[in-house]
């Protein structure tokens, strides 16, 4: 990395997976990076922004960062304190414009792993599992991956799919019963933002982070990342943006100051 930075690398992420929400839109939200990303959003970019947690939560105007799905903080000011079995059928139906996800492993289609590392039986390490993230990635309009990326993450082949990107290729999510025009859109990583080529569906990178370069980009993936001739950088976190992040996350749970 380049000059010292007066914001982190973590800050710049949620500034920026923040900036692709988009007003009057609804957005399905997680705990840590994705719901101070929607928090912020809905305070600068994105006033109408619907948003909408896995335990019942939708429409909250949220005042300080809830520590999970189900505080009563995610319930604040909301249009309805619903449920569980709301939200999914919200997504079943196709109401839900953006999901966000974490990944411990993605391929180069999107595809997501958080079940497990290694052999199923004898596993390196076994993770949380899918949650309602193969919900998300299966039924969202379009789904926004936030993750760290380096050799070990970035893989040409998953040791287990739990949530479904492009699959195999162009036609494939269409094949398996899932919706047209559904999938993975934005993958937002310490080094850059990627999206999807309307061609082949792999990864291809949209923006790297100030003081990154594309040889870091791909020598931080396993399998080659498709890269424009013109590759810009990301805009940096505002000063306004850092006071209303630093304020949201007053207690540095998840953002590190």
């Amino acid at each position: 990395m380049a000059e010292k930075m007066d914001y982190t690398p973590t800050e710049l992420i949620v500034c920026v997976a923040a900036r692709l929400l988009e007003d009057g839109k609804s957005v399905f939200v997680g705990t840590g990076l994705p719901m101070i990303a929607a928090m912020l959003a809905q305070r600068t970019y994105a006033p109408n922004l619907l948003i909408i947690f896995e335990a019942g939560g939708i429409g909250p105007q949220v005042p300080a960062l809830p520590i999970s799905v189900g505080d009563s903080r995610t319930f604040h000011r909301a249009v309805a304190a619903s449920s569980m079995h709301d939200v999914m059928s919200f997504l079943q139906n196709g109401y839900i414009d953006y999901g966000f996800l974490g990944a411990a492993a993605i391929d180069s289609y999107g595809n997501i792993n958080t079940t497990v590392i290694g052999d199923w039986e004898r596993p390196t390490a076994r993770l949380p599992g899918s949650g309602g993230a193969n919900d998300i990635g299966s039924l969202c309009w379009r789904t926004i991956i936030i993750m760290r990326q380096d050799r070990r993450r970035f893989l040409n082949r998953l040791d287990f799919l739990t949530t479904p990107g492009y699959l195999t290729g162009p036609g494939a999510r269409e094949a398996a019963g899932l919706a047209a025009g559904t999938g993975p859109y934005r993958v937002i990583t310490q080094l850059g933002v990627y999206g999807f080529d309307e061609t082949t569906l792999r990864l291809r990178l949209i923006s790297r982070h100030p003081g990154v370069t594309v040889e870091e980009i791909q020598a931080n993936s396993e399998f080659e990342i498709l890269v424009p001739d013109e590759v810009p950088e990301s805009m940096p976190p505002t000063a306004e943006e850092l006071r209303l992040l630093r304020e949201i996350d007053s207690m540095g749970m998840v953002i590190k100051q």
